[in-house]
């Protein structure tokens, strides 16, 4: 019973320092900005409108797919979620070190906090989506419901890309620096502005190994073509974000005590 009391109490002080550190953080994001949290609608919106307009006049990408601005925004939005919240994890340590040095904490609050962060970002960012969708007339269906499914998924490899970026940034500084290299060749490579099949063959069936593609697909599904991922796509998405998850878990925790002497 004790141990259990004792275990209750770290994990509510574990949320509690969790909820503080997102609650300053997004304070901080939108100090002395005149606009404050409306640029986390604008910023998709506006994103959405530049690449639209290159893509359908320019590279006329756009006459291949129907509604080619919600899909643009559908894939961007989601696409950021990850992008964000896995480069803020991976320094959250490294940031933290002046706290890791003087209090007793649990270490893995920060990668955490930082995809919680960004999960809130994610949450106002729908706003522009819905936005678009009112414009072109996109009914909402009773698929949305499986939103929550999506994001468990998005939590769970997002919370393990950041975990296993934050051990990896501590040890190797050029990680941080890798990492935006990585972001923008995975950024291509997922069909956010362009429809799959103008990739030939091989590419196309590459996809099939990219996480962020599933996510892409599951996202549009739902909100844009009416229709439901089937199981196999859902456990393919699970099995993704789970074996993600428990590799970035394992090397955090098998790292995180030799923390302190690289911070």
């Amino acid at each position: 019973m004790a141990q259990t009391a004792s275990t209750k109490a770290t994990l509510k002080r574990n949320w509690f320092t969790i909820t503080s550190l997102v609650s300053k953080d997004f304070k901080l994001k939108y100090r002395r900005s005149v606009l404050g949290v409306l640029w986390s609608v604008l910023n998709p919106l506006l994103m959405m409108c530049v690449l639209a307009a290159v893509f359908t006049n320019v590279l006329k990408f756009g006459d291949d797919v129907q509604n080619f601005p919600m899909y643009l925004i559908l894939g961007n939005v989601l696409f950021s979620l990850m992008a964000d919240s896995t480069s803020s994890a991976m320094g959250s340590i490294l940031e933290s070190a002046p706290l890791i040095k003087k209090v007793r904490v649990s270490k893995m609050i920060f990668p955490l906090e930082k995809v919680l962060f960004t999960l809130v970002n994610f949450a106002i960012s729908l706003i522009a989506v819905v936005i678009v969708m009112l414009f072109f007339r996109i009914p909402p269906t009773v698929n949305l419901l499986a939103m929550p499914i999506l994001l468990v998924f998005m939590l769970l490899f997002c919370a393990g890309l950041g975990m296993l970026l934050s051990s990896l940034a501590v040890f190797f500084r050029d990680v941080c620096h890798l990492w935006g290299v990585v972001i923008t060749a995975w950024t291509y490579a997922t069909p956010l502005f362009y429809p799959v099949g103008l990739l030939p063959d091989w590419m196309q069936a590459a996809e099939a190994f990219n996480p962020m593609y599933h996510y892409v697909c599951y996202f549009r599904d739902i909100a844009m073509y009416n229709t439901v991922p089937g199981l196999t796509e859902n456990l393919i998405c699970l099995g993704m974000a789970a074996i993600t998850f428990a590799i970035g878990f394992a090397v955090f925790k098998a790292t995180e005590k030799k923390f302190i002497l690289y911070v």
